[in-house]
């Protein structure tokens, strides 16, 4: 009989309570996520200084974990699960001395007991800027080495957040198995390449009247928001069915964010990576 259970996995950069009327906003992806209802999301520039925030965009049900450290308005990032989490690690991503203004730029991983069993979960903040795209690289690799101290063979892994970094990115390229960068390489299967692979599914769009008056409005169209599971010798150790977009559009005229969200369904795969069905 074929397993049903199922994993809704999401992130979103909701674009800080300090830009775009917020009031108006607010609820748009309010309505966007608690109808989502993810089992596991990953939220940037959300307000977790007030203790609010979260429940206020999610609703009740989720335990949640924010970054230790937020910018001075108490804006930074925050993981939520519908179980039990327990950390493993946050691990501070300031790598170089131009990175250390940004103060929330972390790796924060995390175990959580689920219906396909034990999953780490691992939500990654690199730096934004367009040109430090070093920072990054190092990042992607520090948080790699991060998740390999607590990972055994088959060990199920997710991935994700807004890594500031389009697919084609050194970084990038390095989570996707495609490269190795400072002598390690790794491999974790891109959930939208996967169900969209010719779809360039632009996250940060210049379709989004949020990002033309934003601070980088002259900046091309980018997907930079992800969500990606570790392969092991043959693969993905789950199976990813669906992924879309999540406020890619306006509702009644207001847009949610500069930032279109992620989501995706993971199912364990039909047979075990590595062998013959």
């Amino acid at each position: 009989m074929e397993d049903q259970a199922r994993l809704r996995i999401a992130t979103m950069n909701v674009l800080g309570p300090a830009h775009a009327d917020w009031s108006r906003r607010r609820p748009v992806l309010a309505r966007a996520l608690t109808e989502l209802s993810p089992d596991i999301v990953a939220l940037q520039e959300i307000a977790i200084g007030s203790g609010r925030a979260v429940a206020e965009l999610l609703g009740p049900g989720y335990n949640v974990r924010g970054f230790a450290h937020t910018a001075g308005d108490g804006v930074g990032a925050a993981l939520a699960t519908r179980w039990p989490m327990t950390v493993l690690a946050e691990l501070d991503q300031r790598c170089t001395r131009r990175s250390l203004d940004f103060l929330w730029c972390a790796t924060l991983l995390v175990s959580v007991e689920t219906p396909l069993g034990p999953i780490l979960v691992a939500h990654h903040k690199p730096s934004w800027q367009f040109g430090f795209e070093y920072e990054r690289e190092q990042q992607a690799v520090a948080a790699v080495r991060l998740i390999e101290r607590h990972t055994e063979p088959g060990t199920h892994v997710v991935v994700l957040g807004d890594f500031d970094a389009t697919s084609d990115a050194a970084s990038m390229q390095f989570w996707r198995g495609r490269r190795s960068l400072d002598g390690i390489s790794a491999c974790y299967q891109d959930a939208w390449e996967t169900v969209h692979p010719h779809d360039p599914g632009f996250t940060f769009s210049a379709e989004n009247p949020l990002v033309r008056r934003g601070e980088v409005g002259t900046a091309l169209s980018r997907r930079i928001d992800y969500i990606l599971v570790r392969s092991g010798l043959h693969g993905p150790t789950l199976r990813i069915d669906s992924c879309a977009r999540v406020l890619d559009s306006d509702v009644d005229g207001v847009w949610g964010s500069d930032h279109f969200g992620v989501t995706a369904e993971l199912a364990r795969p039909d047979h075990s990576p590595g062998s013959w069905a």
